[in-house]
């Protein structure tokens, strides 16, 4: 348990005054310490937004591996020169924002305790509840040949996912368009060109069904906002997990928080013009398969 005493001349926001204290205690962490009755002022359980003031007491019913920043695990390093960094991302982890626990603060902090400037650019994004590898670039010249690499097309990318449903046919190339709703935060697949919309492709190859389920190999072509999740929602076979376009009793029922999405491979082209990146040629990285993909295989989840 950690007592605070507030030393504040002016009142503050809780939660601001906890983030201030302990960085690692981002809004997540906060929320989740106050509905599990963590979070206790003046011996009461008040909302994060309760202002607090000098002489206030604070008490925390945290452990210390709660209340400090995770430095990523070097092992999580799929690969590492000196121009580039491929990471594996776990699902629940944002890649950027202004929580203090993301992706590339745990990145930079690794870099930092292992001796190396502590510099990194993320060159693409996964959502939060997916997980698999991300690419970073530790300078100018690297940022500029993954990005354009990415644009153009020249490195793929490959996911497992898990579906609720079997699609039909059992392996696709799917073309559509994606519109966004920045207002709800979602996207809708049209079969169509419409105003706004920006064409999607989607590959992908069943590996394995198992009861209700089925274990997809995804390439995804272009990379739009929530690509993979509407596309398969969108011929009726959601990724399992998935809250915004999948079905939500199932994933009460299989006891899924975060999608069943991997990010598992990347591939880079077998030519690079550029000499600095010429030994990338031809390489491919994979993370290890998440746990559900065996499950799938074996018929354990159905």
């Amino acid at each position: 348990m950690k007592e605070l005493h507030v030393k504040s001349l002016l009142p503050v926001r809780l939660d601001k005054y906890l983030m201030e204290q302990y960085p690692a205690l981002g809004p997540g962490r906060l929320n989740k310490a106050l509905r599990e009755n963590k979070i206790k002022l003046n011996g009461k359980k008040l909302p994060l937004s309760t202002r607090v003031q000098n002489g206030d007491v604070i008490r925390l019913f945290l452990q210390d591996e709660q209340l400090e920043a995770r430095p990523l695990p070097t092992a999580v390093f799929v690969y590492e020169d000196n121009d580039i960094l491929i990471a594996n991302k776990p699902a629940g982890i944002e890649v950027d924002g202004p929580a203090a626990d993301t992706l590339l603060k745990r990145v930079q902090a690794t870099l930092t305790a292992n001796g190396q400037p502590g510099h990194a650019v993320l060159c693409h994004r996964l959502d939060t509840g997916t997980s698999g590898l991300v690419l970073l670039a530790k300078n100018r010249e690297a940022e500029s040949f993954l990005t354009g690499a990415i644009k153009q097309r020249r490195i793929e990318k490959r996911y497992l996912c898990v579906t609720f449903g079997h699609p039909q046919p059992p392996a696709a190339l799917l073309r559509g368009y994606l519109l966004k709703d920045a207002a709800r935060g979602v996207v809708r697949v049209v079969s169509s060109p419409a105003d706004g919309a920006r064409e999607i492709l989607t590959g992908y190859e069943t590996l394995a069904v198992s009861g209700r389920l089925a274990l997809l190999e995804v390439e995804l072509i272009t990379g739009r906002t929530h690509q993979i999740r509407a596309h398969l929602a969108s011929i009726g076979c959601p990724i399992l997990g998935d809250s915004k376009y999948g079905n939500n009793a199932a994933n009460r029922e299989l006891h899924f928080k975060y999608q069943a999405l991997c990010a598992w491979e990347l591939r880079f082209p077998t030519q690079i013009a550029e000499a600095q990146f010429a030994h990338l040629a031809g390489r491919v990285f994979h993370a290890e398969k998440p746990w559900y993909c065996n499950q799938i295989t074996d018929g354990t989840l159905r």
